[in-house]
């Protein structure tokens, strides 16, 4: 090769070397520039993350402290309702005692309770339903109560003895041709007073 091509050729080559140098230190510089931006977007978005995270993280919380208040609150009415419920069972249990006694204070409620829903009727013919044990209970005392309801109600009243019914104490009574009845059994007393009787209960065990 003459001198005039090496040196050509050599001019060629150094061209070419300062040309990928300079390619080489500008790409260089892009890829600094690109690491650079990419951690930089890559800081954000990790912050913008931890930061959504932590909105999440809060609600979470506050979900979790809500359904817990909402938790204990129904336990408690739950607790309180079955508190009361047993109130009124051990209530029941008592009147069931009370009732299958030979007690003066269970007869006298008896008459009373038949008084009350034979004057509700208003007097006349009527049917009275008591269970087994009691018919003997008032068997004596319905004269006096025919005579006390005509003052009452002015009617003239007659109370035949019906059919046996399965209760802890109280009577049916209705009109003798069936078109008027009244319930006046401890359970239908119970559970007419029961609603009444619950906000009193809740007082009295809860003030």
């Amino acid at each position: 090769m003459s001198t005039g091509t090496e040196k050509i050729v050599s001019s060629i080559l150094n061209d070419a070397q300062i040309k990928a140098d300079s390619v080489s230190e500008e790409a260089e510089k892009k890829s600094i520039s690109i690491l650079t931006e990419g951690e930089k977007i890559a800081l954000m978005e990790k912050n913008h993350i931890l930061e959504d995270g932590k909105k999440q993280s809060n609600m979470k919380y506050q979900q979790i402290i809500s359904e817990a208040k909402m938790n204990s609150r129904r336990m408690g009415l739950d607790a309180r309702e079955e508190v009361i419920e047993e109130s009124f069972k051990k209530a029941e249990e008592k009147l069931k005692e009370i009732a299958f006694s030979e007690s003066a204070e269970y007869k006298e409620s008896l008459n009373e309770i038949i008084t009350e829903a034979a004057q509700e009727i208003g007097g006349g013919e009527m049917i009275i339903s008591l269970k087994q044990e009691d018919v003997p209970k008032i068997k004596d005392s319905i004269p006096s109560i025919e005579a006390d309801l005509k003052d009452k109600t002015g009617n003239e009243t007659k109370i035949e003895i019906g059919d046996n019914i399965n209760t802890i104490g109280g009577a049916i009574l209705k009109t003798k041709n069936g078109d008027i009845e009244v319930n006046n059994t401890i359970e239908a007393r119970l559970l007419r007073f029961k609603k009444s009787l619950r906000s009193e209960v809740a007082q009295v065990l809860f003030k």
